[in-house]
């Protein structure tokens, strides 16, 4: 499987810090396709029950959180995906494993979004634009990913299931390279005297989209 990215990405991107209180990551669950038939035509996404998890790695544990997605649509032909774009608004992350009254969420938020990882004063948002679906069981979703000006082209699996309002698209946790969009902090790529200080390269993204004509 090749690597994805999206803010995210982005994102992934992370430093530790090990706390009690957790609150609950907004879950993407893969949901199966009961037979309905999704009517054909293009849906616009609906930003508030649409949502990017991401999770980032270093050798002493884990941070991750959520990016809003801003706007899109997906374009279903025949009953299936075949189409869509979504912009990610860069300004929106939040650290969701450490309390949001904790200075140390604070602080990892506004390092996120500076120049050693995403740049958001000059980038943003973050965008993905599918240019091939491929139906073999699995639908596979290609397409190009542009962070910090960077495209680079992805793919990952996902599921389209009819909802009471239009659609949704599932995509389980799946990674992408952050240095591949010059995110190089802590890098092992780029820095050789890291020891255990280094940050991993690949970050996790999932996501949830729901759209309505």
């Amino acid at each position: 499987m090749k690597k994805f990215l999206i803010f995210a990405l982005i994102v992934g991107v992370t430093f530790v810090s090990c706390k009690n209180e957790k609150p609950k990551e907004v879950e993407a669950p893969v949901l199966e396709n009961k037979g309905e038939t999704i009517t054909d035509g293009t849906y616009t996404v609906t930003n508030e029950n649409s949502i990017l998890n991401w999770k980032g790695f270093k050798p002493t544990g884990t941070h991750n959180g959520t990016v809003a997605i801003k706007d899109g649509n997906l374009v279903v032909s025949d009953g299936k995906l075949t189409g869509g774009n979504f912009t990610f608004d860069m300004n929106s992350i939040v650290v969701l494993d450490i309390p949001a009254d904790d200075e140390g969420n604070a602080k990892l938020t506004k390092h996120l979004v500076s120049a050693d990882f995403f740049d958001v004063a000059n980038n943003p948002t973050a965008m993905f634009k599918i240019t091939e679906v491929l139906q073999e069981g699995t639908t596979l979703v290609k397409g190009d990913l542009t962070i910090k000006g960077i495209t680079k082209s992805i793919e990952f699996p996902v599921s389209l299931n009819k909802t009471t309002d239009g659609v949704e698209l599932v995509g389980n946790a799946f990674k992408i390279d952050r240095t591949e969009y010059n995110i190089q902090y802590k890098s092992k790529k780029f820095f050789d005297d890291l020891k255990d200080k280094f940050i991993n390269d690949e970050f996790e993204i999932s996501f949830k989209v729901n759209a309505s004509k």
